[in-house]
């Protein structure tokens, strides 16, 4: 967040032994940090809060539109993913193997701040996050992009492994209970599952993400 200059700071809390790792980021933003014991931004965020010591207070970033997307290369759809510690992980993935933004819905999707930006570490300064009410349409409108749109299916008979990913890639994922709703999975133009070779034949949502962003990464 620091070291972001689309992000807009209000103010730093931290204490002082956070204050000096950050020395040089929070001096080149020019901000001068509020500095108390830890035990005073345990109280502020809450004793379950892991915040390692600082607390800053922003305006949220300006997110793309769904327009935005045109000409990129690879994206994520994320269909009502609604667990903070997932979301954060696979924008966490995404960051790492070049996706260029996640397109989620606007309800049953968890804030862009606290425990998400926390489990993204630092992937919510670099990846786009596009906001839709209906996510249908936009996989329709994704595909008039020119994005080849992957479900993530457990009970497809093809696997992602076998595909080549030659154009603009929309991989689709659904939640760990449900899956891919009907709508999402009818404006796929393939379902795929995942290879495995072990007992147990699914992963977790942010692991099988990091999977399949690997995949299409390896096979291109």
């Amino acid at each position: 967040v620091l070291r972001n200059p689309k992000r807009a700071i209000i103010g730093l809390i931290a204490t002082g032994n956070a204050a000096r790792k950050l020395a040089p980021a929070i001096e080149a933003r020019g901000i001068v940090p509020d500095i108390e014991e830890i035990r005073d931004l345990d109280r502020i965020v809450g004793a379950d809060a892991r915040h390692q010591g600082v607390l800053i207070e922003t305006e949220p970033l300006v997110q793309p539109e769904l327009a935005d997307l045109e000409g990129a290369d690879l994206v994520l759809v994320l269909d009502q993913i609604t667990d903070p510690q997932n979301v954060g992980a696979i924008l966490r993935s995404a960051a790492a193997f070049g996706a260029s933004a996640i397109v989620t819905t606007e309800r049953h999707s968890p804030p862009l701040s606290g425990a998400l930006a926390k489990a993204a570490s630092g992937a919510l300064e670099h990846v786009g996050i596009v906001k839709v009410t209906n996510l249908a349409a936009a996989l329709r409108t994704l595909g008039t992009q020119g994005f080849f749109r992957i479900g993530l299916d457990g009970e497809a008979g093809d696997q992602l492994e076998d595909q080549s990913f030659p154009g603009p890639t929309a991989l689709v994922l659904g939640a760990e209970d449900k899956g891919l709703r009907r709508l999402t999975a009818e404006n796929c133009d393939l379902l795929c599952r995942l290879r495995t070779a072990g007992p147990l034949d699914s992963l977790n949502v942010s692991n099988a993400a990091a999977v399949a962003l690997h995949t299409v990464l390896v096979n291109r």
